[in-house]
């Protein structure tokens, strides 16, 4: 996307609002509340700084895992509840032994394959920069593929997974 192209996007998408999305249940002010905000999860660099290789030495997630788990393992125990729960930054540095890569942000499904390296790219559930609808991904992986499928949130909503889908989950 352009600069110009995205300039144009912030200037249509300055003044909406979710009420469009949103639940009857979430239009109105009910109180305060809160939600927990997390950053750079950063999967590959613990050990890429420590040996100060950070250009090929990401190999190992170990700790970076342990510290995730221990995080939502900590927002799992809160009382009272956060509202949400969003992850921003850098989700990882080094990619051992991975053969797709799923991300967002882009607000249209893309994707290619570099170096055996699937990237997918998968539309928004909000606002469509594309002629894709409003949906979400569904990610099945077994031992020998990874398969995916992006559905609309009606399709999802009325039909479920298909059932090919949930035969490699039986595997």
């Amino acid at each position: 996307m352009s600069a110009a192209e995205a300039a144009d996007v912030f200037h249509r998408a300055r003044g909406r609002t979710l009420d469009a999305f949103s639940s009857e249940k979430e239009r109105e002010w009910k109180g305060p509340f809160y939600f927990i905000q997390g950053a750079d999860t950063q999967f590959g660099l613990m050990k890429a700084w420590s040996t100060g290789n950070c250009d090929t030495g990401g190999d190992e997630w170990g700790q970076e895992i342990r510290l995730t788990e221990q995080a939502v393992e900590a927002i799992n125990k809160l009382n009272p509840k956060p509202k949400f729960f969003v992850l921003c930054g850098d989700l990882i540095h080094a990619m051992p032994g991975i053969r797709a890569v799923f991300s967002g942000h882009y607000h249209r499904n893309a994707g290619g394959t570099y170096q055996n390296l699937d990237m997918v790219v998968s539309s928004a559930i909000g606002c469509q920069l594309g002629k894709d609808t409003h949906g979400l991904r569904v990610v099945v992986i077994t031992a020998e593929k990874i398969v995916h499928r992006y559905y609309s949130l009606d399709e999802l909503s009325k039909g479920g997974i298909e059932d090919d889908l949930k035969e490699l989950l039986k595997e």
